[in-house]
């Protein structure tokens, strides 16, 4: 059956529909030969070539979590050579496991850390990253000030960020530290609305994703999901 390129190429676990429809507005790949355009279709029996490398099939998807560490960059490519999850001992062993790189579902700046989903599943990675299906996220924070109750309550009713409310919820409030849950995925988003209240963030790590939890992985290791795990996601 024909489906459009960038479809199986995000199936593939190559990387996101998204990204694979900038790699076609490029020009970078190539369906038996030819440059292909938004639109053109193929079947996995034809040979798809992506920046001059040939498309790696499997029949099988795969889903694993990785506690990223502070530090590292999440890119499959980075044109300044800086560190990736790609070069962390775990993926690059998980790599050698599977014969591919996993793709990673949303992102991580380079500062904060944590849990971040990989898969080679590409609808759940579309499905998980558009905007329309508000996947709750939970980070622990440190910040300096302590937080303050007016200000959770601003977090609460929405900040207007960019033209676009911005809500988040605070909750176990300790110290300096607390866990802030969104349904939203603006880059830097967390960062800029507590900048925005006068808030230095110390430490910014992602615990959960949906009904996954981070747990005590340790930092820089992966761990594959379990098929409840992958169900709460799938569904």
């Amino acid at each position: 059956m024909q489906e459009r390129i960038q479809k199986i190429i995000a199936n593939s676990g190559y990387c996101s529909r998204r990204k694979a429809e900038e790699l076609i507005e490029k020009g970078e790949v190539e369906l038996n030969g030819e440059v292909v355009k938004l639109g053109d279709k193929a079947t996995q029996e034809d040979k798809i070539v992506i920046k001059g490398k040939p498309l790696i099939y499997s029949d099988k998807s795969f889903y694993y979590i990785l506690n990223k560490p502070k530090g590292i960059l999440v890119t499959k490519d980075d044109p300044q050579k800086r560190r990736t999850i790609y070069d962390l001992k775990s993926t690059i062993a998980l790599k050698k496991k599977l014969g591919q790189n996993l793709n990673y579902v949303g992102r991580l700046d380079g500062m904060s850390e944590g849990l971040i989903i990989l898969t080679s599943d590409g609808e759940l990675n579309n499905r998980l990253t558009h905007p329309s299906h508000h996947v709750e996220k939970t980070y622990l924070v440190r910040t300096e000030p302590k937080i303050k109750e007016e200000d959770i309550l601003k977090l609460k009713n929405g900040i207007l960020m960019d033209n676009a409310k911005f809500f988040a919820k605070v909750s176990n409030i300790k110290l300096n530290t607390f866990y802030i849950t969104i349904a939203e995925g603006r880059n830097r988003i967390i960062r800029k609305a507590l900048a925005k209240l006068d808030y230095e963030i110390f430490q910014l790590k992602r615990v959960s994703v949906g009904k996954i939890e981070l747990g005590t992985l340790e930092e820089g290791e992966v761990r594959e999901l379990n098929q409840k795990e992958i169900d709460s996601l799938i569904n």
